[in-house]
């Protein structure tokens, strides 16, 4: 059976068809209300952009989401995870001075933040999933305590999963460091032949499992698999086993999802921003230029499907030559293999899709 997805493309000629006010009927017609009780304490979940990023959500959105969340009688709030890697959200007093610096105060969005895993990511709750890989998957505290969840994801790509959408806003989005690495399976090697030497990667590890000699080395026993020496290797000489690896690893990722939505059943309302879709996920403390153009905004209450429909979209586009965006330029082209080549996007939507988390077969409704 299909799942409706309600979009709404960029276009505007008149205030009511502003991008806020857009937000607000999308809202509406998914019925995202109906997730929501009276005096709910309501996560929003989001992600506040690593320092450096400047292409995650615009806070006058959140701002839009939270009022709706008000006008239901709940009590709002907005809600990350401090990440695995070294960075500026690694624990929450750095998390929340970011989030800050990015527009999210309360003066903005009217809600408060909670960094929902606690100061040093120790805040956990287990919940049970009897699933391939995990009986049971740690989650943010605070995001299970919560009582109904908006999730609010800025579609991109991603060097590991292809892309990042709802689904893995969930997954690493929801979990403290303890999750995250349990999700991440991969290990990285190093190319000796086109290693320099230059030691980017040794200071970003968040293990120390990388030492500098006359090249660069990763320990089998230390290394977690989060990927971040890849993403500022100048030379490209770090790599992952893409065909064992990567798969396991987004159906762990996908499990994880799975308990963030089991805990809440029936409570969840999903929206989805095709702006700024960028290669890489905003973790990373820059943004390249996007691959596509800027598509719309997509809200349903089902994560497989506006995963799916927000993955069929940019794939209709045509690619932006001068982009990271390698081939497959034309409309039709998949621009998340045309982008990251090694990578297994669909795999997060068909194995999704198996758990019974929704389903790939969605009816799209333009506004």
């Amino acid at each position: 059976m299909s799942s409706k997805v309600y979009f709404f493309n960029l276009r505007s000629r008149s205030d009511r068809d502003s991008k806020v006010n857009k937000v607000d009927r999308l809202f509406d017609h998914a019925g995202l209300d109906k997730v929501i009780e009276e005096n709910d304490l309501t996560a929003i979940k989001l992600h506040f952009g690593e320092r450096g990023n400047d292409t995650y959500i615009n806070p006058v959105f959140v701002r839009r989401v939270v009022d709706k969340v008000k006008a239901q009688g709940a009590k709002p709030f907005l809600a990350d995870t401090n990440t695995l890697y070294s960075g500026s959200r690694h624990n929450s007093v750095d998390h929340l001075i970011t989030a800050l610096e990015h527009g999210f105060g309360y003066t903005v969005t009217g809600a408060p933040i909670i960094i929902a895993d606690g100061l040093k990511s120790d805040g956990i709750a287990e919940v049970r999933i009897d699933k391939k890989h995990f009986s049971s998957v740690k989650l943010a505290r605070d995001i299970v305590s919560a009582d109904s969840v908006i999730v609010m994801s800025h579609f991109k790509g991603h060097e590991l999963t292809g892309f990042g959408g709802a689904i893995k806003n969930m997954a690493m989005g929801g979990a403290p460091a303890s999750g995250k690495l349990e999700q991440h399976s991969c290990r990285m090697a190093v190319n000796q032949e086109k290693c320099i030497a230059c030691g980017e990667c040794e200071k970003v590890c968040p293990q120390d499992a990388i030492q500098i000699e006359e090249k660069a080395e990763i320990t089998t026993e230390g290394c977690i698999g989060c990927g971040e020496c890849i993403t500022v290797c100048p030379e490209k000489a770090i790599d992952i086993d893409w065909t064992t690896d990567v798969p396991e690893m987004m159906e762990r990722m996908t499990e994880y999802a799975y308990g963030f939505a089991a805990s809440h059943p029936g409570r969840i309302g999903y929206i989805s921003f095709l702006m700024n879709i960028t290669p890489d996920c905003d973790c990373i403390p820059w943004s390249d230029a996007p691959i596509v153009p800027d598509i719309g905004i997509l809200a349903s209450t089902d994560p497989v499907a506006i995963d799916q429909a927000c993955y069929d979209l940019v794939n209709k586009q045509v690619g932006l030559h001068g982009s990271k965006l390698e081939n497959e330029h034309a409309a039709g082209g998949d621009k998340f293999k045309g982008t990251w080549p090694l990578a297994s996007p669909t795999v997060q939507l068909s194995y999704a899709e198996e758990l019974g988390m929704g389903s790939r077969d969605y009816e799209l409704i333009t506004l």
